[in-house]
């Protein structure tokens, strides 16, 4: 299918490609979702944030939330849930003492050690499993394109 700018047709396509984005994107976090909760008791998004935590400690709930293109309420939510579930900590920010640096603890880095198998193998599984490796190769490209210039463009960044 060729997407162009003009006509009825271009909209009704743009419209197709959008939905298929979501919804692929949605069943493919639900389905690592159910692989992570059935294994290790966590979701996608608790994944996501120990993921982030430990490749970038020392980070901020901003920067988890600027990462993820999710309010700053939400994120710190999530964090707390984190906290509760002794999987992460906040420390004193000794650069602001409005914020706080994100740490994983000791099960928190063990429990995303061994989520990322599932989340790895699951994605490969569910990935591979349908496209050819020129095919997966040009979505990756496609949408790390897509991605970066939403984000330099902070296009759908939350305002609050």
């Amino acid at each position: 299918m060729e997407y162009t700018l003009r006509g009825d047709r271009a909209a009704a396509d743009f419209s197709g490609l959008f939905a298929d984005l979501v919804r692929c994107e949605t069943r493919l976090y639900n389905a690592l979702g159910d692989r992570l909760r059935e294994r290790h008791g966590i979701v996608t998004s608790q994944y996501e944030f120990l993921s982030y935590l430990r490749d970038h400690p020392g980070c901020r709930v901003a920067d988890l939330a600027a990462e993820f293109a999710i309010g700053v309420g939400a994120t710190s939510k999530g964090i707390d849930r984190l906290e509760k579930q002794g999987w992460a900590a906040r420390r004193p920010n000794p650069a602001d003492r409005r914020s706080s640096l994100l740490a994983l603890t000791d099960d928190g880095a063990r429990l995303v050690q061994e989520a990322e198998r599932t989340f790895t193998a699951g994605l490969a599984e569910l990935l591979a499993g349908t496209l050819d490796t020129p095919s997966l190769s040009a979505v990756a490209r496609a949408l790390s394109t897509l991605r970066s210039a939403l984000e330099d463009d902070q296009v759908g960044a939350p305002s609050g």
